[in-house]
């Protein structure tokens, strides 16, 4: 509730005066301005046809070559055991386990994992219940079931 109502009016000095135009001579100069370089900056990069990084990249993807298909039992046999040292497993990292195809690997994957596409473990391959805690002596048994 506003009960009184005053207006203030600064005293008007030669302090105040000498404040109030340092104010506007900040207030007109411009934000961002050109400058003349004395010297030429030399520590630009110069642009480069391939960079090093890329070069190996493909050096070592020359290397490895395409990706061949293995014997099916082979690759169950990695897949098995790398899921049990972990239950989640990225379609890249299982690509890069097995050193096969992405599209091979997934058709074997949907033989015997499934795919979580929601939930905290999102876009992650895990076994299917029938297929967890594999040991050696079930192997048997599940070529069967196969």
């Amino acid at each position: 509730m506003v009960v009184q109502r005053a207006e203030c009016r600064p005293a008007v000095s030669e302090s105040y005066m000498k404040l109030k135009k340092m104010q506007i001579e900040e207030s007109t100069k411009p934000l961002r301005f050109s400058q003349k370089l004395e010297k030429a900056i030399t520590t630009n990069y110069k642009p480069v046809s391939n960079h090093s990084y890329n070069l190996e990249y493909e050096k070592k993807k020359k290397e490895e070559g395409k990706r061949a298909r293995a014997d099916k039992q082979k690759v169950l046999e990695m897949l098995f055991s790398a899921f049990e040292k972990h239950q989640y497993y990225n379609i890249r990292d299982l690509v890069d386990i097995t050193k096969q195809p992405v599209i091979y690997l997934k058709e074997i994957l949907r033989e015997i994992g499934v795919y979580n596409p929601r939930g905290p473990h999102k876009s992650t391959w895990e076994l299917k219940s029938e297929y967890r805690h594999y040991e050696e002596g079930q192997e048997e048994e599940e070529e069967k079931i196969e």
